[in-house]
């Protein structure tokens, strides 16, 4: 069964010159991108999409972050492709993720952790809808 999330090319991916390896890595591991653009996000939709985490002490750091600069949002589909996403991904802290995913290999700040992948389905279609309402 094929599935859709959301894939973010972070500010910080983006000045890095980044944004074509976490393109290939995720097209040679075989999954498709139906939608993809470049742009500034505007804090409105940042806030939107960071919304869980509103009441933590990083929340506007977080949004300030992301709104910085522009970044790659890309519609990803393919089978089981939001864990294999998170998979080529690594963990969230880039000192804990493994060698090989992209965050293991291109990261060391948590703040500045190069991609976002939706965590569930759920949150997939949700962050697909607000970054791709007619997709």
């Amino acid at each position: 069964m094929t599935e859709r999330t959301l894939v973010l090319v972070k500010p910080d991916g983006v000045a890095r010159g980044l944004v074509g390896e976490v393109i290939s890595r995720i097209e040679r591991k075989g999954y498709r991108i139906s939608a993809m653009e470049m742009r500034t996000l505007d804090r409105a939709t940042a806030e939107e999409h960071y919304g869980e985490h509103r009441e933590k002490p990083f929340f506007a750091e977080l949004v300030d972050f992301i709104t910085g600069g522009p970044l790659v949002a890309m519609v990803v589909e393919g089978n089981e492709v939001v864990v294999g996403v998170r998979t080529l991904m690594g963990v969230t802290n880039p000192i804990e993720a493994a060698p090989g995913s992209m965050r293991g290999d291109f990261c060391t700040l948590v703040g500045e952790n190069l991609v976002h992948g939706s965590d569930s389905n759920a949150s997939a279609a949700k962050e697909t809808a607000l970054f791709f309402p007619t997709h």
